[in-house]
């Protein structure tokens, strides 16, 4: 069939081609297409989900058929589904509202001018497909790859050469609008300097077979040429690629991989400085206090633009990036337009290293430099004022960034890209990630019945995705347990009063009983007992004291708690239950007993025989409430808190952690080491060799904005209860955003946003890999290697013989888990005792207790002396 000329759906005729026209238009000017299509790009991603059928069909024997057979009884029948463009979802009454500045993307389009295209192949016999079109403006002409007479195979690569060097973030691919045929399936970018040498992907993924423009992101790096390779057709429908429209995205201000240089013993000049009015020298965006400036000279005459600060480390150094923070006490003097060069005799200054123009706002700005310098000085020159307000320049502090060192920091693997924003997430056996959204990819809003989810392999780095409609259950915000058993039980959220049941064995998901109570951002916990036990959830149906249930894996039934209310467990938030009940940290102990130890400064004792009880434990040390923090369990009864804010959003976060311990009925909360950065909606991951990773988050925290992003990751030692940074994220992780344990020892970090038309959807993750796997130069420590010996159920205080390779000095039970909302109450780490029995032998006890070892999936780690894991094995604990 001619692949161009292909009829189009219901949906691209009246959703997509008049909407993006409409948006883009054809041949307008750079600056109205640069609006148009971000506007674009802000709504890509509502439709990916909806056009998978046919690539459904094909891979339906890997991702399995759904299954109502073990539920509790089946759901009803369900209507055929709406075609996409006449879909109308129902708004919840706590829908969100995406602030301001979510509504702007952080990075700049980049100015196409000048720039050339370059393909593979390319169609010009049968029509004008010529990779040049993908530049021209007009959505109506595309680069396609050759299809007449014998057509190209698949891969098809399409090169951008921008004929300068600029730091670039994402690419945007919109694809044609004039039928499907070519649309980009799986893909992978590569960026070069020279056009020579490409290096390894910075980004792979999965794109879903529709129209709609779609942002593929990476770490922003210095680059001359980008690589778009195409490995498969969206919907198989033949080898052949397409493209209307490329852009690239510039500096968005998250350097990826670096660390703050120590500021000891450097100084700062500057071209002006203000001395007479008042103490405004150079000196002062060193001394680590913001309410202190550097302005350049104002008083009698005023110096004029432009103005130059310059600082000298007094020692040679990688430097990657500029950390501009403005004066917090007015606008006067805020960088507009700037550039950064470097110099290692103060002297010669080399072309720049990055150039750009700063928003004219208080918030902290960060240069990224096209390539890494080695350089003493390093000079900011400011050639406006941001706001035109006159000839000045003011800064607070100025910071540089550096390589980080991988031994020390770890390092980030590649963006990998989703078709949805993963919202929440469960690690499953056999290296897989379920994901999942709400009824759409990047929005969320009523009670639609169903729900967008994803698997990645962790394997090969592919996604694949489906809609699950047979449980009537839209899961977006809602309670996650990993039960006894393996499976996954999601409850409420969007469809308030559901629950569904992943089974990760059959790949299928299945409803089971509905909660007496309707909840939404209710906290979840296994039992000792194999029972689950929920708490709380106003955020979804009538708010208000939402008391305990617990749901029987033997009926599959719920029963009430009319003694466990959820009152004595909330905050203080000013907006009542609505929000004070939201996302409490339980640790179940044994007996059915659980601690409920925050976000609350109040923690509480709760039983669940009977009608349950629920006791004051104390107070968290000198904690205040703090939501939207979260908590680990790090060591048999030893938990950590990190972070949170008194009130759900709008007020500042804290840096505080503190170690929660359990003997007995006992609870003893203290105050352990700050870390260095406050954080609301952040994430944490307990690690093998029991130190605690906390990612993302706000120094305040809004909903769907990524200002005041905290991008330096954290790691807390339990030895000297104190944090390190690690190296820094590419992209922010806030508000729905995740990170799990992997079963190879790294952490994936991933999602946020999903708020609709808003620039801060992040339909991606990446791998993060700690230190204790990597040498200096980043390769790969030896490790321990599990070799048998793990079988894959194990009772209670069993008793196994495992055999490894290498240096062994413990094992390390650590709970496959699942995560939403900064809350994964499934997380749980059971150090072992094990006994060396010769020639690489080992007898591992698994704790009697399940109290201490809740039923459940575990992975299970060898570690060395240093605390370097094995990749682990999955097992079963009855």
């Amino acid at each position: 069939m001619h692949p161009r000329r292909t009829g189009t759906s219901a949906r691209t005729r009246t959703g997509i081609r008049t909407g993006i026209r409409t948006r883009i238009g054809t041949r307008i000017g750079v600056r109205a297409r640069a609006l148009a299509l971000s506007r674009a790009v802000r709504r890509s991603h509502l439709l990916i989900a909806f056009a998978l059928g046919s690539l459904l069909v094909g891979i339906t024997p890997l991702l399995g058929v759904a299954s109502t057979g073990r539920a509790g009884r089946d759901p009803a029948p369900r209507p055929a589904p709406v075609p996409f463009d006449q879909q109308t979802a129902k708004q919840s009454p706590h829908h969100g509202v995406a602030p301001a500045n979510a509504m702007e993307p952080t990075a700049p389009l980049l100015d196409r001018i000048g720039w050339t295209a370059t393909a593979s192949d390319e169609e010009t016999g049968g029509e004008n497909g010529r990779a040049a079109n993908v530049l021209d403006g007009n959505t109506a002409t595309i680069w396609h790859s050759k299809w007449s007479g014998t057509a190209t195979p698949l891969p098809h690569a399409l090169t951008i050469d921008m004929h300068r060097t600029a730091v670039v973030s994402a690419l945007l691919y919109q694809p044609r609008t004039n039928g499907p045929n070519g649309r980009v399936g799986e893909y992978s970018i590569s960026v070069s300097a020279d056009g020579q040498n490409w290096g390894a992907p910075v980004a792979t993924g999965t794109l879903a077979d529709d129209a709609s423009a779609k942002t593929l992101g990476f770490a922003p790096q210095g680059a001359r040429f980008v690589r778009l390779t195409a490995a498969t057709e969206a919907g198989n429908r033949g080898p052949w690629t397409s493209a209307a429209e490329l852009n690239l995205l510039g500096d968005p201000g998250t350097p990826a991989a670096t660390v703050d240089l120590p500021r000891t013993g450097w100084t700062a000049a500057a071209s002006d400085e203000e001395t007479s009015a008042t103490n405004n020298r150079a000196a002062n965006v060193l001394d680590g206090d913001a309410a202190t400036i550097w302005h350049s000279k104002y008083s009698g005459t005023p110096t004029p633009l432009p103005h130059a600060l310059t600082i000298d480390m007094h020692r040679t150094a990688a430097v990657s990036a500029l950390v501009y923070q403005p004066r917090n006490d007015g606008p006067n003097g805020r960088a507009g337009a700037y550039t950064i060069s470097t110099s290692t005799d103060g002297v010669t200054f080399g072309a720049p290293v990055s150039a750009g123009t700063w928003r004219d706002d208080d918030t902290v700005k960060t240069a990224t430099f096209t390539r890494t310098e080695n350089a003493r000085y390093i000079r900011l020159r400011v050639t406006s004022e941001a706001g035109n307000r006159g000839p000045w320049t003011s800064a607070a502090e100025i910071r540089l960034s550096g390589p980080a060192d991988p031994a020390a920091h770890g390092s980030w693997g590649r963006i990998t890209g989703f078709p949805l924003v993963p919202v929440a997430t469960a690690v499953l056996p056999g290296d897989k990630l379920l994901a999942w959204s709400a009824y759409a990819v990047d929005r969320f809003g009523g009670s639609n019945g169903y729900t967008q989810t994803a698997i990645l392999d962790l394997k090969t780095g592919k996604v694949t995705q489906r809609r699950i409609d047979n449980t009537g259950h839209d899961m977006f915000c809602p309670g996650i347990v990993m039960l006894a058993d393996g499976r996954v039980l999601v409850t409420g959220g969007s469809n308030a009063e559901k629950a569904s049941i992943y089974d990760p064995a059959t790949d299928a998901w299945s409803a089971t009983a509905s909660m007496n109570i309707a909840r939404g951002y209710q906290a979840m916990t296994l039992l000792s007992t194999g029972e689950a036990f929920v708490l709380g959830g106003s955020w979804s149906g009538v708010a208000g004291d939402k008391a305990g249930e617990v749901w029987s894996p033997d009926t599959r039934t719920w029963r009430r708690l009319p003694g466990v209310p959820a009152v004595p467990a909330m905050t203080a938030d000013p907006a009542g239950a609505y929000r004070a009940d939201n996302h409490m940290w339980l640790h179940a102990t044994s007996d059915g007993k659980v601690l409920q130890l925050g976000p609350s400064k109040q923690m509480n004792w709760i039983t669940t025989g009977g009608n349950g009880t629920i006791t004051a434990a104390g107070t968290r040390a000198d904690s205040q409430d703090a939501m939207t923090g979260n908590a680990v369990a790090y060591d048999i009864g030893k938990l950590l808190t990190l972070g949170g804010s008194p009130a759900y959003e709008k007020t500042p976060a804290t840096r505080r952690a503190y170690t929660v311990g359990i003997d007995g009925d006992q609870v003893r909360a203290a105050r352990t080491g700050d870390m260095g950065y406050a954080r609301a909606f952040g994430n944490s991951v307990v690690l093998p060799d029991g130190k605690v990773a906390v990612f993302g988050g706000q120094a305040y925290p809004v909903p769907f904005s990524d200002a005041t992003s905290v991008l330096t990751p954290e790691l807390w030692d339990p030895a000297t209860g104190s944090f390190t940074q690690l190296a820094t994220m590419a992209i922010p992780r806030n508000y729905h955003s995740v990170a799990n344990l992997l079963p190879d020892g790294r952490i994936f970090s991933g999602g946020g946003g999903l708020c609709g038309d808003c620039a801060t959807n992040h339909a991606d993750g990446a791998v993060f890999t700690p230190p204790y796997l990597l040498n200096a130069d980043g390769s790969a420590k030896p490790r321990p290697v599990i070799t048998g010996g793990v079988p894959p159920r194990a009772a209670a205080g069993a008793q196994l013989t495992v055999t490894a390779e290498g240096s062994v000095a413990s094992f390390v039970l650590m709970r496959a888990a699942a995560a939403t909302h900064s809350t994964d109450n499934d997380q749980r780490r059971v150090p072992l005792v094990s006994t060396a029995a010769g020639g690489g032998t080992y007898t591992v006890s698994v704790p009697a207790d399940k109290g201490v070892v809740l039923p459940g999936t575990y992975m299970l780690f060898a570690l060395d002396s240093q605390g370097v894991p094995s990749t682990a094995r999955f097992i079963t604990v009855t």
